[in-house]
């Protein structure tokens, strides 16, 4: 049976208790609108902890003053549902209110990892990101915590953040999960009007053919965005960025050496989206 939990001190007091009698947590955060790449994270989660815990919460600090804050798709009741079929434990529901309430004033904020990709045109989005995932470990006490693939620069920056800082938990990313078309699944695609939808999948063909590029021995990083860029200008599609970077530091490289991210992200009229591959060379 689904156990919901709304209060934070209530979700902490929970864990303690878990901890003190053996229990091993996992957890998994979302913002809702769950889909499949959500749910991969829930079941591998499942199978690697004694309990799995859910949060959804969509956290206003990450949101810029011109985003989509109001508009997030929600669906909270359908979300419990795809968490009971998946066998989840526990849901932690917290609000702005209980999560941020007077007088708060942290942020946690990364200084270097931030600065580039993703938080080059959304400033400030990242200082959100750190300072909620601190507080729901903090709170949910894991011992493994799960994210995608798909958000690589925020996941690689979690996973400073819990170095830098000493927080015992593991951090595991898992594969994007797509759609058949290969779009990366995202809360986000139900924005996209029919005709957006059937262009959307040349993110994914584009970074496909980056891939298949690198297997046969292109090493050029401004080649590989150049193909990326004619590929992804032939729709509808404006572009934010196209970046080849070091998988570890996220800086742009000139040429393809070890491990590589290759990250777009588009806009489809006012819709973002982002996708990603890692590229391996000698």
């Amino acid at each position: 049976m689904l156990r919901i939990i709304e209060d934070p001190d209530a979700m902490q007091q929970w864990a303690l208790a878990e901890h003190r009698g053996g229990k091993s947590i996992g957890f998994v955060p979302t913002m809702g609108a769950l889909h499949e790449g959500h749910l991969s994270l829930v079941r591998r989660c499942r199978v690697e902890n004694d309990w799995c815990v859910v949060s959804i919460f969509v956290n206003p600090l990450q949101f810029g003053p011109n985003e989509d804050l109001d508009t997030y798709p929600r669906g909270l009741e359908r979300d419990q549902v795809l968490l009971q079929k998946e066998n989840a434990d526990v849901v932690f529901l917290p609000t702005p209110q209980t999560m941020y309430p007077p007088g708060f004033s942290m942020r946690v904020e990364e200084k270097m990892l931030s600065k580039v990709l993703c938080g080059a045109s959304r400033p400030g989005h990242f200082a959100g990101v750190t300072t909620v995932v601190l507080k729901l470990l903090n709170l949910v006490q894991p011992v493994r915590a799960y994210f995608g693939q798909k958000d690589a620069q925020q996941a690689r920056i979690i996973q400073q953040m819990v170095r830098d800082l000493a927080v015992p938990v593991e951090t595991v990313v898992l594969p994007i999960v797509r759609e058949p078309d290969g779009l990366a699944m995202s809360s986000r695609n139900a924005y996209l009007t029919p005709e957006q939808r059937a262009e959307a999948p040349v993110l994914f063909q584009a970074l496909e053919w980056a891939r298949k590029a690198v297997d046969t021995g292109e090493r050029s990083a401004d080649t590989l965005c150049l193909g990326i860029r004619e590929r992804i200008s032939a729709t509808s599609a404006r572009i934010d960025y196209v970046s080849v970077v070091d998988f570890e530091t996220l800086r742009d490289v000139p040429v393809v050496r070890g491990a590589v991210l290759i990250a777009v992200a588009v806009f489809f009229g006012t819709t973002r989206l982002i996708d990603n591959v890692i590229v391996q060379s000698d």
